[in-house]
């Protein structure tokens, strides 16, 4: 997959909308993607699955997962002047709201505004909102606003997605659209070749609230390794992060399988792909946790993708870190985990 292809791909990703529990639209996107390399590609109750690989009984079954969802809001109010109340789904930091460009996802897409008063008038103060403060403008009368707005309705930030200069690739919801496209990236590579292990992919729901979808995909493949490729910090290496354009990060935590993520550094440095360690010290907050205590127990292991301003309108990663990650579990893949 070349750069051009690989930026076409992240943009159709990241143009789809689906907060965490309503990602029908991204989910019907990331399907058609990945029915060009697992043409059994299909939606289970909200998770996308796909199948290719190995049929042979014995085979090692190898599970990659990257999720669909991205954080937002949700509709908790219509006030009778026509302003839209909201509460937060996934972790989000409100500095940055006040007048940020919304769509809310009613009966139509309704563009709106996060209220904020102008500095002239807040008297010098700088107080964060309350989520239960947060207001929306649309526009519209509220009389005409509930014809077409829900209590329940979705609102997602636009923010902006587009190249930067050095590589750099701007969107509101890269994590985790980055990782959906490393593994589509991944199986880009393998698509001419037969490989010795069976793969499942998932792309998870609802990863941003509860994992619900990381639960039951996992229980349903049943896999005996699964690799959960998300995003992290983004930064000077130092204190947790990552460095962007570096490599892909794996992950060592005791919540994980340590061979699997030693083996993954061996076969980077045997490959030459450029990789970076990192090292939790509990749970991972991604849904490898999940994987781990899933059935008997799943080997897990994370692969991530340095990020910066994660949980905001513009999430920026390099494009070179998705290709190591793709190049890392294509890799994997052709050894059938037998490193």
């Amino acid at each position: 997959m070349n750069k051009k292809s690989l930026k076409k791909l992240l943009s159709d990703l990241c143009t789809a909308s689906g907060i965490s529990g309503d990602e029908s639209e991204i989910a019907q996107v990331a399907c058609e993607k990945l029915k060009k390399y697992c043409p059994d590609a299909h939606i289970q109750n909200g998770n996308v699955i796909g199948s290719m690989g190995s049929s042979e009984p014995d085979a090692v079954h190898i599970m990659l997962d990257a999720h669909l969802d991205q954080i937002g809001l949700i509709v908790t109010e219509i006030t009778d002047d026509g302003f839209v109340g909201v509460g937060n789904v996934g972790g989000l930091d409100r500095r940055w709201f006040p007048a940020q460009k919304v769509i809310l996802h009613g009966k139509k897409k309704i563009p709106g505004i996060i209220s904020t008063l102008p500095p002239h008038l807040n008297q010098g103060e700088e107080k964060v909102q309350k989520i239960e403060q947060v207001r929306i403008d649309t526009g519209y009368p509220a009389e005409e606003l509930r014809n077409i707005l829900s209590l329940g309705d979705s609102v997602t930030f636009t923010g902006i997605t587009e190249e930067l200069a050095g590589d750099r690739f701007a969107s509101p919801c890269l994590d985790d659209r980055a990782g959906i496209a490393s593994v589509l990236y991944a199986l880009d590579e393998l698509k001419k070749e037969e490989i010795p292990c069976k793969v499942s992919v998932l792309f998870s729901n609802r990863e941003e609230v509860n994992g619900a979808g990381a639960k039951t995909g996992c229980y349903a493949i049943n896999p005996d390794i699964a690799l959960a490729v998300d995003v992290s910090f983004a930064g000077d290496g130092t204190q947790g992060t990552g460095k962007a354009g570096e490599g892909v990060m794996i992950g060592f935590s005791p919540s994980l399988s340590k061979k699997i993520s030693r083996d993954l550094v061996c076969l980077a440095a045997e490959k030459n792909i450029s990789c970076q360690i990192e090292v939790m010290h509990g749970r991972t907050g991604t849904n490898a946790d999940d994987f781990s205590v899933c059935r008997e127990g799943v080997k897990a292991c994370t692969l991530s993708i340095p990020l910066f301003y994660m949980h905001t309108p513009v999430e920026v990663i390099d494009l070179n870190d998705i290709k190591y990650t793709g190049k890392l579990i294509a890799e994997y893949l052709r050894r059938g985990a037998e490193c």
